[in-house]
């Protein structure tokens, strides 16, 4: 959240911040871990069936969210697009003391992504900031400004990052179903072993 340059930018995606998003998925996913390989160590029955069955819940969960994601993709794109312009106009209107955090995100992400307002420079009117100049030293009586829109920089930047986010997905369906695979083998096992459910 500290290093994020979009979080005060995108205001009705907050519960799925990549930095909350990260530590709630990597605690539950630890616990659950830790339930399973607790249970195979101790040969425990009840902590391998718990374990399978919270392991093929967190795998239809992530089923569903992947299938939201696909099915509202164009949903996304309008609030995204509608925060930045909320972002932009309240940029726009405030002083030049206030809103700081939010203006320094929005002048990091034109000068990261080379681009200049939501859809062009149009959307500053006659207020442009210095993060849109295109050349440095900026002077703008020149107009020499980015061109294009932040919005479409910024959905071309997730379009190319969806075939690596989706190889880290199925890697871990995969991974999660090798386990998932495993445990039913070993819960037998153990049944047959007459341990029940100590």
């Amino acid at each position: 959240m500290i290093h994020s340059r979009f979080a005060s930018l995108i205001i009705s995606f907050w519960p799925i911040y990549p930095a909350n998003t990260l530590v709630v998925t990597g605690t539950i996913v630890t616990c659950v871990c830790f339930l399973g390989v607790l249970g195979g160590m101790k040969e425990n029955r009840c902590m391998l069936i718990t374990f399978f069955i919270l392991l093929l819940i967190l795998m239809l969960v992530e089923l569903a969210m992947a299938c939201v994601f696909l099915v509202y993709s164009r949903e996304i794109d309008t609030y995204f697009e509608g925060d930045l312009m909320r972002s932009l106009e309240t940029y726009r209107q405030s002083s030049e003391e206030e809103n700081r955090t939010l203006k320094d995100d929005f002048d990091a992400v034109q000068h990261l992504f080379r681009c200049c307002g939501v859809h062009g420079m149009e959307d500053w009117k006659d207020n442009i900031p210095i993060s849109c100049c295109s050349v440095d030293p900026c002077d703008i009586s020149i107009h020499d400004h980015w061109q294009e829109g932040c919005a479409v920089k910024l959905r071309n930047w997730f379009a190319r990052n969806y075939v690596s986010t989706g190889a880290g997905v199925v890697t871990m369906f995969i991974i999660q179903l090798i386990c998932l695979c495993i445990t039913i083998p070993l819960t037998c096992h153990i049944h047959r072993r007459g341990l029940g459910y100590q």
